[in-house]
C-alpha cells in the first residue's frame, strides 16, 4: 500500500474519501490511511459539514469533560498538520476541504436526481447527468464503527439508499429494462427484508414482464417474513397486486 505523508500540505489534492461499506482514503488512485482519531474527525466533518471545534470535541468525546476533549482535538489536528490539506480551520470552525471528494455526497446527489427523474418519468443517468448504478446504494455507512454519533447518520443514509433503490427500480421498469428493475428491487429487499415497498418494486417488475409465478413467489416471500418477524399480513395495497385466486392461503 502506497503511503502519503499526512503532514503534507498537498494531502487535499485529488483525495477521494469513502465512507460507505468501509473507510477508504486515496489520492490519485493510491491508498493511504490516517490514525483512528483523525478518521473520525474527517468522517464527522464529511457527514455534518462545518462545525465549531467545541461541537467536534463534544461529539467525538461526550464521556469526558470539555477541556480534556478540546485537548484531544488539538492533538489530533496537530497530527494532521493543524488541519491543513483535508481540514480547513477558520474562526474556530472546522470544515472538510472542498478538494476532497466524498462517496456519501455523490450518493446523495444521485438519490436526489433519481427522485426528481421519477417524478418527471425522465432518465437521470444519461448524457451529462450523474451515473446511477445500483451499487452506489448498496452499502451502509461505516458499518464496523460503533460510535454513538453515527447512529442517526447511518439511519438517514440507509433511508436515502432504500428510497433511491426503489426509485431506480421504478425508472428501469418505465424503460422496460425488466431484469435491471428486478435486480435493483431485490437489492432493496436484501437491505431491508421487512420493507413492503421494496417487495412491491420487485413484484411490479415481474408482473410487467409477464412473470406471474415470479410475482407470486415474491409476494409469498414478503408475506412469510412479515408474519414471522412482525406477526402481520401484507398491506392491502401489496396484496392487490396479485389476483386473490392466485395467492396461496396464509399459513396459520
Amino acid at each position: 500500500m502506497a503511503e502519503i505523508d499526512v503532514m503534507s500540505g498537498d494531502l487535499g489534492r485529488g483525495l477521494v474519501l469513502g465512507l460507505l461499506g468501509s473507510w477508504r482514503l486515496s489520492m490519485e488512485g493510491r491508498h493511504t490511511d490516517l490514525p483512528p482519531t483523525a478518521r473520525r474527525i474527517i468522517a464527522l466533518l464529511a457527514l455534518r459539514g462545518p462545525l465549531t471545534r467545541a461541537e467536534v470535541a463534544c461529539t467525538l468525546w461526550p464521556e469526558i469533560d470539555e477541556a480534556t476533549a478540546s485537548s484531544r482535538l488539538r492533538t489530533a489536528l496537530w497530527r494532521l498538520a493543524e488541519g491543513r490539506g483535508m481540514v480547513d480551520s477558520q474562526g474556530g470552525q472546522l470544515s472538510l476541504s472542498a478538494t476532497v471528494t466524498v462517496d456519501v455526497r455523490r450518493m446523495r446527489t444521485s438519490a436526489r436526481d433519481l427522485a426528481e427523474a421519477r417524478l418527471a418519468a425522465d432518465e437521470p443517468c444519461g448524457g451529462e447527468r450523474t451515473a446511477c448504478p445500483a451499487r452506489l446504494f448498496e452499502d451502509d455507512l461505516l458499518p464496523s464503527w460503533c460510535d454513538e454519533w453515527l447512529v442517526v447518520e447511518r439511519e438517514r443514509i440507509r433511508q436515502t439508499r432504500l428510497h433511491a433503490l426503489e426509485a431506480l427500480s421504478a425508472l428501469r421498469l418505465h424503460q422496460k429494462r425488466y431484469a435491471d428493475a428486478v435486480d435493483t428491487g431485490l437489492t432493496a429487499v436484501r437491505a431491508e427484508p421487512l420493507r413492503e415497498s421494496a417487495h412491491r418494486a420487485v413484484i411490479r417488475a415481474h408482473l410487467a414482464e409477464g412473470n406471474m409465478a415470479e410475482a407470486i413467489r415474491q409476494f409469498e416471500t414478503c408475506r412469510a417474513v412479515l408474519r414471522q418477524e412482525l406477526g402481520v399480513e401484507p398491506s392491502a395495497e401489496l396484496a392487490e397486486l396479485i389476483p386473490a385466486p392466485r395467492r396461496l392461503a396464509p399459513q396459520l
